[in-house]
């Protein structure tokens, strides 16, 4: 979120909730998300928005330019597609693997330290998979920068917590692109 952000150059105050403080877990922050989950954007006039993809569109919506969902349909489904790719073939393994073999869970929810290796062996797929995409074109969905650049970095720099690495040597085209993403002066928002 906070890249996103700082590519839009949109101002913005943040609140920390710290989940390893169970501030999520708080009556006053279950008013804002029922669900217990990051991020929240609550607007001035106390309106909620709840879900990375939807308050980035919001704000996409409100600040256009640069334009990191698309600017004509068929960029846009591009685009869409390949967040969805980063979403649901990286960022969910990773934080599958994080949630079921970080010592940090222990005794916090149940864990499956199976589901865990099965989710490592799915993610090294993925990167060999994308590999070869990133062999094609510079950046996930294309000749450009955008959300979906955002969502894979995120997911994949998340992946250092449970020692889950681009190997370079392996993944060049991959490793190329991180650097690339790494490299850009909002990735340090």
């Amino acid at each position: 979120m906070r890249i996103f952000l700082a590519e839009k150059n949109v101002a913005y105050d943040t609140i920390e909730v710290l989940i390893a403080n169970a501030a999520h877990q708080t009556e006053e922050f279950r008013r804002k998300n029922p669900l217990s989950l990051l991020p929240v954007l609550e607007l001035p006039d106390g309106r909620i928005l709840r879900e990375s993809m939807a308050i980035c569109r919001y704000i996409e919506e409100q600040f256009p330019d640069p334009n990191l969902f698309g600017s004509d349909a068929w960029e846009r489904a591009q685009i869409e597609m390949w967040n969805r790719h980063a979403e649901l073939e990286l960022l969910w393994p990773i934080s599958q693997v994080f949630r079921n073999s970080h010592t940090f869970w222990n005794g916090r929810i149940k864990q499956a330290p199976d589901f865990a290796q099965i989710m490592r062996e799915h993610i090294s797929l993925r990167f060999d998979w994308l590999e070869g995409e990133l062999s094609r074109r510079p950046w996930m969905a294309g000749d450009r920068f955008t959300v979906a650049d955002i969502t894979a970095m995120c997911a994949i720099d998340f992946g250092k917590v449970s020692d889950i690495r681009i190997k370079a040597d392996v993944h060049p085209n991959l490793a190329a692109w991180h650097k690339r993403v790494s490299e850009r002066p909002t990735s340090k928002a």
